[in-house]
């Protein structure tokens, strides 16, 4: 019996992560949205590529509108995107808020029905609603997870990758941290081939490629006008999900809660995990300098305060 993933949101994010297992034959996909139709067209259409890519894997969508989530029964892994973006007008602490209002309804809804599943977390603000979901699932920590660090490490690679004009097959990166403008890229334990990147690029470069990491999604959204990235933050949730159903025991940077490591708790930062069956089977705690933890202290003091203000 295949594995079966649930992705709550049919936008571009959570559309193409659901295309993606799919099209690899992961596990079945359970597409949901609030929108009725959208969500069966889609998982109709990922349904019919089947023959072309050799996958057996089942394309399930439905309508939540009437809050009907029995499709998604039994999920081992739900990926949560759902969401609503920042509008014009909109402040900050009015977006985290209208965000809880629906993560608290997905996460109410799903978890009766999967008491067993992992939660990977995508919406945003994403350490906060991690946070959130925690709280509400009331599931032991390594069963919920934040995706942020692989996507912000990708970014990071595809851009030293270019910059070197080497293969991205070649670059490591690593980024710790809030899923925002504190990210922390870390330098001194990023290499190409083995080499440390500061032996093979000066430091304005180094410094221009870790900017632009942190600004990575604003630059999308500023060149895409009325939409935010979504093939990045897709292939970043399938390479969690493909970790997790293959029990790989992979080590990625994603948002986990700590409890101490790194000198924090209570609270959702972008660490070094191990991924693996029963979700962060490890957080792993490296030495950092004291710039870097000074920088990842001040990356978790902005997540503290967005979880101050929904009161968890």
């Amino acid at each position: 019996m295949r594995n079966k993933v649930t992705v709550v949101g049919g936008g571009f994010v959570g559309s193409t992560t659901a295309q993606r297992i799919h099209d690899a034959g992961l596990a079945d996909v359970v597409l949901t949205d609030i929108l009725e139709g959208a969500p069966a067209g889609k998982a109709l259409d990922m349904a019919e590529s089947a023959p072309i890519f050799g996958s057996n894997a089942r394309a399930t969508g439905i309508s939540t509108g009437g809050g009907d989530y029995k499709e998604t029964a039994n999920s081992d892994i739900i990926v949560i995107t759902a969401g609503f973006p920042r509008k014009p007008g909109m402040s900050r602490d009015d977006l985290l808020k209208a965000n809880y209002d629906v993560i608290k309804a997905v996460v109410e809804a799903v978890v009766k029905l999967s008491p067993n599943a992992i939660l990977i977390m995508v919406t945003n603000p994403l350490d906060a609603m991690a946070h959130a979901a925690l709280k509400l699932s009331k599931f032991p920590k390594h069963r919920v997870i934040g995706m942020a660090g692989v996507l912000d490490s990708a970014r990071m690679s595809a851009f030293v990758a270019a910059e070197l004009n080497v293969s991205v097959e070649n670059v490591t990166s690593f980024v710790l941290g809030g899923h925002g403008d504190d990210m922390v890229p870390l330098v001194r334990y990023s290499a190409v081939a083995g080499i440390p990147l500061p032996a093979l690029l000066p430091k304005d470069k180094i410094d221009a490629i870790v900017t632009r990491t942190r600004k990575g999604g604003a630059e999308i959204v500023n060149l895409l006008k009325t939409g935010s990235a979504y093939y990045a933050p897709s292939a970043a949730v399938f390479e969690m999900v493909d970790a997790v159903l293959k029990d790989k025991k992979k080590i990625l940077p994603c948002a986990a809660y700590l409890e101490g490591e790194y000198g924090m708790k209570d609270l959702f930062v972008g660490v070094p995990v191990k991924l693996g069956a029963k979700g962060i089977e490890q957080i792993i705690e490296i030495k950092l300098e004291p710039d870097e933890k000074a920088a990842l202290q001040k990356s978790s003091e902005s997540v503290r305060e967005l979880v101050n203000v929904l009161g968890l």
